[in-house]
């Protein structure tokens, strides 16, 4: 199964109120995506699952992303 490339929208906890986030992520499917998304949160911010909002995940081509990690990761 070939990775894809997600944008994730949504927003978390941080202090009192919560801060919107946009990532793109290589993942194999929405579930994949919604892993790394609460794992990486987790790990940098130290906040649980329920603290975090996924609002929204779309499939991107290579061509438009953003991220010049994951664009440097895509080119060939």
């Amino acid at each position: 199964m070939k990775t894809k490339i997600f944008r994730v929208q949504g927003k978390f906890i941080m202090g009192d109120s919560f801060k919107p986030f946009t990532r793109e992520l290589k993942a194999m499917d929405e579930d994949d995506i919604k892993e790394k998304i609460y794992s990486e949160f987790g790990s940098k911010h130290h906040i649980v699952r329920n603290q975090i909002k996924i609002q929204k995940i779309e499939e991107i081509r290579a061509e438009d992303v953003q991220d010049p990690l994951i664009k440097s990761l895509t080119q060939e």
